[in-house]
């Protein structure tokens, strides 16, 4: 069945929305930095903190509509290393909601075979949290059909950073030698064994990285929609992936039945 216009899409129900998706081009992994908290807590004359309680219930529905599409892996931008710069007492409250979220969740996790896998420099959370994080990844380890990646206190480039500095330490006691392969690098990645993100989602209407996955997403497709997270929900999931799937990915290769004499 042929893709509707992004025009005719926001006349479709979300029963429609689902119908146009294409089962078989699905991503199988899907990243979604989630901005806009703050502001929607501003636009609502409420403090911060319940524009990030409401994020919480955005996040539930991307769970939610990524289990129900098989989507195998979700990674989700919680808590940058920049998040630190913040007032304390929202850091708090921050992490405070983090481990009442994963409690809440554990029992979804086990029951849909889902792998908890957390990212970043988890020495730095609070030691109530990191002990929380560290259990449900070790409780949920030996799923593998599919995997929920939460970045915490994670920067693209101090991964990267930290990547470089294991793969020479491991040089310099023998247990890595010869010149640097990407293959090779990747397995020092905190994502590895993870395949790269076919789709990253950023929401809020900003169009910026801000320091996520700086290696991983080098060929990913990225969406852009100026709806605040809170506000994010399975519509604008089924959305995006059909945004997704209108894209052409090309890997720096020719268009289909395109010679290299007809692009000169």
């Amino acid at each position: 069945m042929p893709l509707h216009s992004t025009h005719s899409f926001a006349e479709l129900t979300e029963d429609d929305l689902f119908s146009q998706l294409d089962q078989e081009t699905l991503p199988r992994h899907v990243a979604v930095i989630m901005d806009g908290n703050g502001r929607w807590a501003s636009h609502r004359g409420l403090p911060r903190i319940a524009g990030h309680r409401e994020g919480l219930v955005a996040v539930r529905e991307v769970l939610n509509t990524c289990y129900r599409l098989g989507i195998p892996i979700l990674t989700l931008y919680a808590f940058s290393e920049e998040n630190w710069n913040r007032p304390q007492a929202e850091i708090d409250l921050l992490m405070t909601l983090l481990e009442k979220f994963l409690l809440q969740e554990r029992q979804t996790f086990h029951e849909r075979k889902t792998r908890f896998f957390p990212i970043g420099l988890l020495h730095k959370l609070p030691a109530s949290t990191q002990e929380l994080v560290h259990t449900i990844a070790q409780e949920t380890e030996h799923f593998t059909d599919r995997t929920v990646v939460v970045a915490l206190s994670y920067g693209g480039r101090s991964e990267i950073i930290d990547a470089a500095n294991r793969l020479i330490d491991d040089m310099q006691c023998g247990k890595a030698s010869g010149r640097v392969q990407e293959a090779q690098f990747e397995r020092y990645l905190s994502t590895a064994g993870f395949p790269d993100p076919d789709l990253l989602i950023r929401t809020s209407g900003e169009a910026r990285i801000s320091n996520f996955l700086l290696w991983q997403i080098a060929y990913t497709e990225i969406y852009f929609t100026k709806t605040l997270w809170p506000d994010f929900r399975r519509r604008d999931v089924l959305l995006a992936l059909l945004d997704y799937q209108k894209r052409d990915r090309r890997f720096g290769r020719l268009p289909h039945g395109v010679s290299p004499q007809n692009r000169l």
